[in-house]
Order: C-alpha cells, then structure tokens, then sequence
C-alpha cells in the first residue's frame, strides 16, 4: 500500500473575523479535490483582530457601525451574506462580539487531543458565532460548541476556569503574528504563504507545488 504524502497547514485566524470563516470553507474544497494524493495536516494558531474588547461583549451590529461607518456596513452586509451563502452558510449579524481570548485558549487546550479535534472545534466556534448569533465570549456557548466537537466538557471548564491556562501560550503565538498583515494566514508546507480567504484553486496551485517538489 502506498503511503500519501502528508502537506501541514498553519492557519492563522480570529474566531470573529468572517473571512477566516470563508477561508476554512474554502481550503476545505481543495483539500477534498486532493484527497486522493495527499494527507492534511492543519493546525489553528491565534490572532486578535481587538484585544481590548470588552470581555462582557458589545452588540455586533453597533460595533461595526462605530468601527466602518454605517453607509459601509450597509455594503458589507450583502457581500458577507452573498459570500457565506456560496460557502453553504448562513451570514448573520446579531448578536454580541468582544473578546475572543477564552475562545482561543480552548482551540489551543484541543490540539493535544489531535489536529482533527481542533478544527472541528474551529468550526464549531465559527458556525456558532457567525450562524447562530451567538457569543463565543459567553462561557456557555464556548461549553456548547467544545460538547459538539466531541471534547471533554468538564475538562474545558476546567480551562475556562483558570485564567492562566493556555492563556501565555495563546499570547505569545499572537506576539508572533504581529507581522502578520491579515487574516486568515496560511503556512503550507512550512514555505508557501497565503494570505487572505484564497479560492479553492490557489490552495490547489500550492498542494500541486508541494507534491511536485517532493516527488
């Protein structure tokens, strides 16, 4: 039986940044185009678009009509919707945003039980956030969506419960992504950069440069 090559991921992203959401979506597509040649390994590192934000949250909505500018949100809203509805989701604006420390803290407490449980927490995050109108600052949502991909409950409330867990390992990796000038962020292979939510066929273009450098 022949062994596929593996390609690693490093993706770098926000849980409140909506592109990353896309982004997933979309190296998702062009992984499954390669499922046949290669293996995926794909690892979520931090990134805080607003570390200051308020721990409690903020009306989303209120956010960025402060931040953008009402006349600007009024165009964003139909591109996200339109965006996210060719990605099979569904774009919503309601609810609180603020600070997606703790959110991070459990994506990097998931990894030590495989890269797989880390993403389906990512997701999990992600679709409640910007699906379900839910807060990912609220400990109870951060419960829910740790339940839905399969982790212990008990454990992550655990995490929650200390403030020092995880929380200088998630501080230190956002340190490190200072330079970065967007998000998401991906590292293929350790060599190929992307930045921003690419489409399918970029991915495929660098999983094509990975598998014919190796071979």
């Amino acid at each position: 039986m022949t062994t596929k090559p593996i390609i690693t991921l490093e993706v770098t992203s926000d849980t409140v940044c909506p592109w990353c959401y896309v982004g997933k979506r979309r190296l998702e597509k062009a992984m499954a185009r390669f499922k046949d040649r290669a293996d995926f390994k794909v690892r979520w590192l931090p990134f805080q678009l607003n570390p200051e934000a308020p721990r409690e949250g903020e009306v989303k909505l209120q956010y960025y009509n402060d931040k953008f500018g009402p006349a600007r949100v009024a165009q964003m809203l139909p591109q996200m919707t339109r965006t996210f509805a060719e990605e099979g989701l569904q774009y919503k604006m309601g609810g609180l945003t603020g600070n997606t420390l703790d959110s991070h803290r459990l994506i990097a407490w998931a990894e030590q039980f495989g890269l797989a449980q880390q993403n389906a927490l990512v997701e999990e995050l992600f679709a409640r956030y910007f699906c379900q109108e839910k807060y990912i600052g609220d400990r109870g949502v951060l419960l829910e969506a740790v339940a839905a991909a399969g982790l212990s409950v008990a454990d992550a409330a655990a995490v929650l419960d200390d403030p020092a867990a995880f929380t200088q390992e998630v501080q230190q990796l956002v340190a490190r992504a200072r330079g970065i000038g967007g998000v998401p962020y991906f590292v293929i292979d350790k060599r190929l950069k992307m930045s921003g939510a690419q489409p399918p066929e970029a991915f495929e273009e660098a999983f094509e440069q990975v598998l014919s450098s190796s071979a």
